[in-house]
């Protein structure tokens, strides 16, 4: 293709085959899904009108996910845990043998 302007001759090369793109992906990640992970993540795409790959890009770097408990948070739990068992005890107890008894009890391990 030739234009001229001025009595000066322009030559623009064209380059063949198609366009260089401007992030080249070259790394692969392999992901196993269960059929059913696979149907839901291929409507999803198809409802964004993405395909299936560009979708799990996308929902890869806008989601959110949090960390697993630390050691100190677990500890919390285990304790909160314990604690509702005391307290599911008690009011077992409370049930069985009525609820003045047990007040009577507490107060008796309490002043001791």
């Amino acid at each position: 293709m030739t234009a001229t302007t001025e009595n000066k001759t322009i030559t623009k090369v064209r380059t063949p085959g198609r366009p260089k793109k401007t992030i080249k992906r070259s790394d692969f990640l392999m992901v196993r899904l269960t059929l059913t992970e696979r149907i839901l993540i291929e409507g999803r795409a198809k409802n964004a009108g993405l395909k299936p790959s560009e979708w799990f890009r996308k929902a890869a770097k806008s989601t959110k996910v949090f960390p697993r408990f630390t050691v100190e948070e677990t500890s919390w739990f285990r304790m909160l845990a314990g604690i509702a068992n005391n307290l599911n005890q008690l009011t077992h107890l409370s049930h069985i043998k009525g609820l003045f008894t047990l007040a009577m009890k507490s107060r008796l391990y309490s002043n001791k």
